[in-house]
């Protein structure tokens, strides 16, 4: 399996979780996991998500995540999973 971490952090507003996972839905991305909160008027959401059948590269699906998130007001991060646990190792 290849997993990813994928972050959503902004202020809510209405389809964020609709326009993300639209995106990845059409590119064969599969949810594994995934929690959201919003906290105030503040938005979070966290994906644990399987990337095994997707047919464009990493940085690409990375870049497209962001380019979403710019176009719809929140910041959307992408982070291959062994970068992640490394750089939240304690």
């Amino acid at each position: 399996m290849n997993k990813s971490i994928i972050t959503v952090v902004g202020k809510d507003a209405v389809g964020i979780i609709a326009k993300v996972c639209t995106y990845l839905a059409e590119n064969n991305v599969n949810i594994l996991d995934i929690s959201q909160t919003i906290v105030q008027e503040y938005f979070n959401m966290m994906m644990i998500v399987d990337m095994s059948s997707v047919e464009k590269n990493f940085e690409v699906i990375a870049n497209e995540l962001s380019e979403i998130g710019l176009n719809i007001g929140v910041q959307v991060k992408c982070q291959r999973e062994e970068i992640f646990d490394k750089m939240h190792r304690i």
